[in-house]
């Protein structure tokens, strides 16, 4: 017996689609139908993630979802296997395409409740990626905070390249990014070009970008993406940022073993009146440049099925 097709939500945007709205005790969350995107995430009074309006679209990547690939691909060609594929360079001033090709399409809902929404999206092939892939993203609010948890599945015949990445801002609990503290716990970061991809790792220790012990924002630019990631027994890693005042709770967002890269951009060449206002904080499974260089790329074999999970502790 064919089901009745999930209702349409009555509050919906002309720029993002259908608003999908989640809660628990003071906290709220909103998912978008485009991208299937974290356009919000409060608790009580408190934006905790520096989104967008209901009328608005995602500007600078805010919340969206990153996939098949994160970050930025040299010149959008790659191969793999016997293979080659093209994607659009929407990144054209640097000749790479950037952040997946999934995060302006139109997701479905598959499940809702009030502090849970999934939502799904198939990727069908084409010159961009030639296989089919299907997607789904967990949203749930509980006691803990936000849970991210992510599936991908390989409907075809054979094996596919994969990655993936998220990208929320957090806002400064103390209002200023600049009397925030950031902590990172990585060993290693990854040295990149003028455009961006990688052309090799140093570690971080005892250098400008050593932020394991937290330090302060001020004077400090980051697009950087760190690895070497330490967890605690549970295999969790976590960056935090904090008011060094004590005025304020601080934020953290957390990735379990699947997310080994976390990028972070402090926002200092948007615009003006976004220039940092937050930080972003990127859960990533593998380094940018992958589907070309193969690092850390996750191959799902026919059939198969690989998820991962993120958050944030507000």
């Amino acid at each position: 017996m064919t089901q009745p097709a999930p209702s349409r939500s009555p509050a919906r945007s002309l720029a993002t689609g259908d608003q999908w709205v989640i809660g628990h005790g003071s906290q709220r969350a909103v998912v978008t139908e485009v991208g299937g995107t974290l356009r919000s995430y409060a608790v009580g009074d408190r934006q905790v993630v520096d989104g967008f309006g209901a009328d608005e679209w995602s500007h600078d990547g805010r919340g969206q979802v990153l996939a098949p690939w994160p970050n930025r691909l040299g010149d959008g060609r790659y191969t793999f296997g016997d293979t080659a594929a093209q994607a659009p360079l929407d990144e054209p001033a640097r000749n790479n395409a950037i952040h997946g090709l999934v995060r302006w399409l139109p997701w479905r809902r598959v499940v809702q409740a009030q502090n849970r929404v999934v939502v799904a999206y198939t990727l069908r092939p084409t010159p961009a990626y030639p296989w089919a892939l299907e997607l789904e993203v967990d949203y749930h609010v509980g006691r803990t905070g936000l849970t991210v948890r992510t599936s991908a599945s390989n409907p075809g015949a054979g094996p596919v390249p994969f990655g993936l990445g998220f990208h929320p801002y957090l806002l400064p609990p103390g209002g200023s990014l600049d009397s925030a503290v950031l902590t990172v716990p990585a060993d290693r970061y990854v040295v990149t070009d003028e455009r961006g991809l990688p052309v090799g790792g140093r570690p971080t220790p005892g250098t400008e970008l050593d932020f394991f012990s937290g330090r302060p924002l001020s004077g400090v630019r980051l697009d950087t993406c760190f690895t070497g990631l330490r967890r605690d027994a549970a295999g969790t890693a976590e960056v935090r940022l904090a008011d060094p005042a004590g005025g304020a709770a601080a934020v953290a967002l957390w990735v379990d073993e699947h997310f080994p890269y976390v990028m972070v951009f402090t926002g200092d060449t948007l615009a003006p009146e976004r220039a940092r206002r937050s930080v972003a904080v990127e859960p990533m499974t593998c380094p940018p440049d992958a589907l070309r260089s193969g690092t850390d790329l996750i191959v799902i074999e026919p059939g198969a099925r690989w998820s991962g999970s993120w958050g944030i502790r507000p």
